[in-house]
């Protein structure tokens, strides 16, 4: 029996071949996995910013001039609010942001009351549409 070169490369180049493929791919991906405690973390953020936006829009919708508004444009406040809790993170998120910055507007006089009330009553138009779709 010689020794054939060639032979063995294809033995060798076969077996490195079947182990490459018998290896799931999924093994080799958990070398990216978040750490438990860093998922714990950016749950606990993403928690506390909904519960922010949630509790920014609600008191946003829960103001006086709020509540005339919805009742002068015969939308029930209670309903409104209510139903804000059900919006994605996303939409709170937008809702948010435009609430702040009108009542920062508002605020600062650069709104008057009656744009504030339009403002208001765009929102809880949202928010109902948003809801009935779902």
């Amino acid at each position: 029996m010689s020794f054939d070169l060639k032979q063995s490369v294809r033995v060798v180049t076969a077996c490195l071949l079947a182990t490459v493929f018998a290896v799931p791919p999924s093994l080799l991906a958990q070398a990216h996995l978040v750490s438990p405690s860093d998922l714990q973390k950016e749950l606990v953020i993403a928690t506390q910013l909904r519960q922010h936006n949630l509790e920014t829009v609600k008191q946003f919708v829960s103001s006086d001039m709020a509540k005339k508004a919805l009742k002068s444009a015969h939308m029930d406040p209670e309903q409104v609010k209510n139903a804000v809790s059900t919006l994605s993170d996303q939409e709170l998120a937008q809702l948010a942001a435009r609430a702040d910055k009108a009542q920062a507007d508002f605020v600062a006089g650069n709104m008057s009351d009656r744009d504030l009330i339009i403002i208001i009553l765009a929102i809880a138009a949202l928010i109902l549409i948003v809801v009935a779709v779902r």
